[in-house]
């Protein structure tokens, strides 16, 4: 089953691929720069906007995750004190409705967090795509498997699930070239003043005018009024794709980044979730807070 269509012009164009399933011919206007760290949660609770923003006006950008070390440099002495990091966790959690289970702090200890921002690195050698599929399986991990993502064996798993070459994987996790990636965002990082985490660019490609800088969370309006204003035009949103192939897609999904995309309420995200779990298509994550869905492969 699928949901890629190829790009048509004109900004009335209705397709429901995700910004990477594009052409990749066409050129896209403009260019997104989220910078981001594998275990900051409030990067985790920036996923639904992201997915949606892809999803309605993907046709209009590209979308690059740059790895900002700002967990490591900002929050080093925060890695002494779990319990208040993992309270800081489940705040958050609890505000934003994406489950951040605060237990990995008391449970498992993450000695190297900088070990998963490489480990994004090598598995971007292998495709953009890749790279952004075993991101979300290393977050996936760590906010709702409260699993140790600077752990090997941890990392391998999402390296198999984000169906990358594990041996090749393995080779690149050290070497030259995932190093010099990393290298890159966090000169990236200083060379744009990025000191907060979650921080989105957006650029237009095809104008001189500077990025338009946002850091930390806002509602999605704000995201769509900002893309606007870089195009300088208003275009219609892309028609959603169905719901069985949006969970099928992204594989595992929590029930506030439906509710998000799709504009339904809490009660009527849980009835469409509930409806595909009778038919077999999913099943339920157990998770601290919210509810986390994963699609069931025949």
């Amino acid at each position: 089953m699928s949901w890629n269509q190829p790009e048509l012009s004109g900004s009335n164009h209705t397709s429901t691929s995700p910004q990477y399933s594009y052409i990749d011919f066409v050129q896209k206007p403009v260019e997104i720069y989220v910078f981001i760290d594998p275990l900051c949660p409030e990067c985790w609770s920036l996923e639904p906007y992201l997915k949606k923003l892809s999803i309605e006006y993907g046709r209009f950008f590209t979308l690059q995750p740059i790895l900002s070390g700002q967990l490591n440099s900002l929050n080093k002495d925060l890695f002494d004190r779990p319990k208040q990091l993992k309270q800081i966790w489940e705040k958050i959690a609890s505000r934003t409705g994406m489950s951040c289970d605060g237990d990995l702090w008391t449970e498992n200890e993450i000695s190297a967090p900088w070990v998963a921002s490489m480990a994004v690195k090598a598995a971007e050698l292998q495709g953009k795509k890749a790279g952004k599929t075993f991101l979300r399986r290393v977050q996936e991990s760590a906010f709702l498997g409260k699993e140790n993502i600077s752990d090997m064996s941890v990392l391998k798993q999402c390296a198999r699930e984000a169906n990358l070459d594990i041996q090749e994987f393995e080779d690149d996790l050290y070497s030259q070239s995932a190093k010099k990636a990393f290298q890159s965002d966090l000169k990236l990082t200083r060379e744009m003043e990025v000191d907060y985490i979650p921080t989105i660019v957006f650029f237009n490609q095809r104008t001189d005018e500077q990025g338009i800088k946002v850091s930390g969370l806002y509602p999605y309006d704000i995201y769509v009024q900002i893309l606007k204003q870089i195009l300088q035009k208003d275009p219609v949103p892309s028609s959603k794709p169905p719901l069985e192939n949006f969970v099928q897609y992204y594989h595992v999904v929590g029930s506030k980044e439906v509710s998000v995309v799709y504009d339904w309420s809490e009660t009527e995200t849980d009835k469409e979730m509930k409806k595909m779990q009778l038919r077999q298509y999913v099943k339920k994550i157990p998770v601290k807070y919210g509810t986390f869905w994963k699609y069931i492969d025949e």
